[in-house]
């Protein structure tokens, strides 16, 4: 019989649980949006900040805190409760194409008026690549 080391079975299935383990989170985003594409100069992409918090408006103008639906009172009140935390935490937009500009403005200015003053926006990276533009996750 020759030398061959085969790996046991469950070596293989412990390394494909600690895979979908670390996957699953990240596949439990179900906010579907349809995210402006955008074209940023290689070596240029912005790195991700360390305490951010995500806003998001689907095409609908249905806000989201995380993945949390908002109206604008319980918005405005946690913009104002993360300030108070720490001022440096960014605000970071995830916005459907269809939403006017009206509204992200509006967005925009409640995080300011919190003490909210660095916001990022989101792009799709993905589509971005699929039309062979340079991609950014998020831009400033």
């Amino acid at each position: 019989m020759s030398d061959i080391n085969v790996t046991p079975l469950v070596d293989v299935m412990l390394v494909l649980l600690v895979i979908f383990i670390i996957t699953a989170p990240l596949m439990a985003s179900r906010l579907e949006l349809e995210l402006p594409r955008t074209a940023v100069p290689a070596g240029s992409q912005a790195s991700e900040p360390e305490v951010f918090v995500s806003l998001g408006v689907d095409a609908a103008g249905q806000m989201f805190w995380g993945e949390q639906p908002v109206d604008m009172d319980v918005l405005g009140e946690r913009l104002r409760e993360t300030a108070r935390r720490d001022p440096e935490t960014e605000v970071q937009l995830r916005v459907d194409m269809s939403v006017s500009y009206g509204q992200v403005a509006r967005l925009i200015a409640m995080a300011q008026a919190a003490g909210l003053a660095r916001i990022g926006f989101v792009t799709d990276a993905d589509t971005a690549r699929a039309l062979g533009l340079p991609a950014s996750g998020a831009s400033r």
